[in-house]
């Protein structure tokens, strides 16, 4: 199919959500409604460039409520599935929060697209696989078997086996993506990479987990945003495609180049590594096949890893007043008095 003329993006304040929805109305010329409860990594500020675009429509709204989601759809002619609860740590204190809007709001998503006969795309996770056990043990491939290890891990699994599940049964039009681990411009501060940026741009603590050497493979969000949009026009309807560099680094090596770039481009040299508490059932090691992208989308990764993470250094440099906002809570403000909500 080509590539729709309106789409309904699910989850669009977030990070990669935000990057996508920018994505299609910028450079695609696509209308988008996004539709967002705006929990707590849900900033409107991070679309506040296109808030008087013709093109762009914000609802604030629940994917979890029926009626919200049956709005939001109007006039779409594809549903891109991002809204999540995405936060490992926050899942173990709160799961009750994730498996209401990972699995009960994706089941809405389904019906509303199946009503519709229109394609969805379930944007999911490398993480349902669970952990690769060896170092040398090859990458997650579609078929892996699903071993999901925390609360966030196992609500997305249900999401994905619920999405084929509506495909085989009900003959929905529907995609499922998996990715790796994304980093970028508008990423929440408390996630790992932008949370060593900016303690590292302070000169701060740089807190991690265990040995520090869990492994993850490391895929830009512009990539990633281009992959969503290949499966959406291209991917077979019932199928997962792995988006992922099938590159994985230890965190203290990532950490190390975070240092070395941030001397480089803010001209701050310190911030110190401390090890704090293990994450209970931290998975050890995450690496992605992408075969069946490259094959079947036409799909490449493009922006290299040490050049991706210089520009997102530079970014967050440049970017001071929007992660500081967050970083003290301010932008619970512009969230609080976002958009009419649905």
């Amino acid at each position: 199919m080509s590539l729709p003329r309106h789409v309904l993006v699910t989850g669009g304040c977030g990070f990669i959500g935000s990057n996508l929805v920018r994505m299609l109305v910028q450079e695609r010329g696509v209308e988008v409604t996004n539709l967002d409860k705006l929990t707590y990594a849900g900033n409107p500020e991070n679309l506040a460039d296109l808030e008087d675009d013709p093109r762009y429509r914000f609802v604030r709204g629940d994917v979890a409520d029926e009626a919200a989601v049956a709005e939001a759809a109007e006039g779409a002619e594809a549903i891109l599935h991002l809204a999540a609860e995405s936060h490992v740590d926050r899942s173990i204190e709160e799961p009750e929060a994730f498996l209401r809007t990972n699995v009960l709001g994706t089941r809405v998503v389904l019906d509303e697209a199946r009503r519709r006969g229109i394609r969805v795309v379930v944007v999911s996770t490398d993480e349902v696989y669970g952990a690769l056990a060896e170092p040398d043990d090859p990458p997650f491939t579609e078929e892996t078997p699903l071993r999901p290890n925390s609360p966030y891990a196992a609500s997305k699994a249900s999401a994905d086996l619920l999405a084929l599940a509506w495909a085989h049964t009900y003959g929905a039009d529907v995609v499922v993506t998996r990715c790796s681990n994304n980093y970028g411009p508008w990423q929440f501060p408390e996630k790992f990479l932008p949370l060593m940026i900016v303690r590292a741009m302070e000169a701060g603590e740089l807190p991690v987990y265990g040995d520090g050497l869990y492994r993850r493979d490391w895929l830009h969000v512009s990539d990633h945003c281009r992959g969503i949009l290949l499966a959406l026009e291209k991917g077979e309807s019932g199928r997962v495609y792995n988006f992922g560099t099938g590159a994985d680094r230890e965190n203290l090596v990532m950490i190390r180049d975070v240092l070395r770039l941030v001397e480089e481009e803010c001209g701050v040299r310190g911030g110190r590594v401390v090890t704090v508490p293990d994450r209970p059932g931290h998975d050890r090691r995450y690496s992605v096949d992408a075969t069946r992208a490259r094959e079947e989308l036409g799909w490449e990764p493009t922006v290299d890893l040490e050049e991706g993470l210089r520009e997102t250094v530079r970014w967050y440099r440049d970017h001071r007043p929007w992660w500081e906002r967050i970083v003290s809570g301010e932008y619970l403000v512009h969230r609080r008095t976002a958009g009419e909500e649905r």
